[in-house]
């Protein structure tokens, strides 16, 4: 039967990449102090058949030492000794794996270039992405919806927080609801947008912050919005001079 704390301690191991029989024979090992494969099987949940194996095994990890006597006896290195070694395991080994991710994330995956364009699903996850992307402005920020419902309490508080820094801010909407809570900021500039969009049913969001990030966001008929972004990209920096071009955007880019 377990001691109270063995199972955590044991999946911890299992965490550390110990097996579960090694972590069980390590910690008999520590009870004990020094034994035989007949002692530690008495109270670990180690087959006596298998001590010796799973010995081996930790001696080559350089947990135990092996003294050759008739019978065989094990004695565990220090709590100390086993922490370093384990540290230092793992260490290697979360260096050796992320030198590989990281040669892997700089070699072009072929002759072209992929740009980063995300999409997100879910009004939640759109507000955070939201908040996340009008958060990081440094230059102008413009936020755009004809839903008052997309209009967070989190937006509104960059919004005007942006306009205390010195950004130039700019609010854009049909709804009268919209650009006066939203115009009523301080530094805030309210607009309405170009007569031609007057039949959009469909849009959701937009921001754009400083001249190299967008998201936009479509609103389905059952009401669940989905919405594309992109950041310090080519593709956004184009498609935000396609927008303003077309909707004849009321902040101009900074020169």
């Amino acid at each position: 039967m377990s001691k109270p704390g063995e199972t955590d301690a044991i999946e911890a191991f299992e965490r550390l990449g110990l097996t579960s029989y090694e972590a069980r024979v390590f910690i008999a090992l520590q009870q004990l102090g020094s034994g035989t494969a007949r002692d530690v099987a008495s109270i670990a949940d180690v087959p006596r058949s298998q001590v010796y194996s799973v010995a081996e095994s930790l001696e080559g990890r350089g947990l135990l030492e092996v003294q050759q006597s008739s019978p065989i006896r094990y004695r565990p290195v220090s709590v100390d000794e086993a922490q370093s070694v384990l540290r230092s395991r793992f260490e290697s080994e979360q260096e050796r794996a992320f030198d590989y991710v990281e040669r892997v994330r700089t070699e072009p995956a072929g002759e072209e270039e992929q740009e980063d364009i995300w999409t997100v699903r879910g009004r939640p996850q759109i507000d955070e992405r939201v908040t996340d992307l009008c958060s990081q402005a440094t230059d102008r920020l413009i936020f755009g919806t004809r839903l008052p419902p997309l209009v967070t309490d989190d937006v509104e508080q960059l919004l005007a927080t942006k306009a205390r820094e010195g950004l130039e801010v700019a609010v854009v909407s049909r709804e009268p609801e919209v650009r006066n809570r939203l115009g009523s900021l301080e530094g805030v500039t309210a607009f309405t947008p170009p007569d031609h969009r007057a039949e959009d049913e469909r849009s959701g969001r937009i921001v754009i912050a400083d001249d190299d990030t967008i998201l936009l966001s479509v609103v389905d008929d059952d009401g669940s919005e989905t919405a594309i972004w992109s950041a310090g990209s080519l593709f956004a920096s184009v498609l935000i001079e396609l927008i303003e071009a077309s909707n004849q955007a009321p902040v101009s880019k900074s020169e």
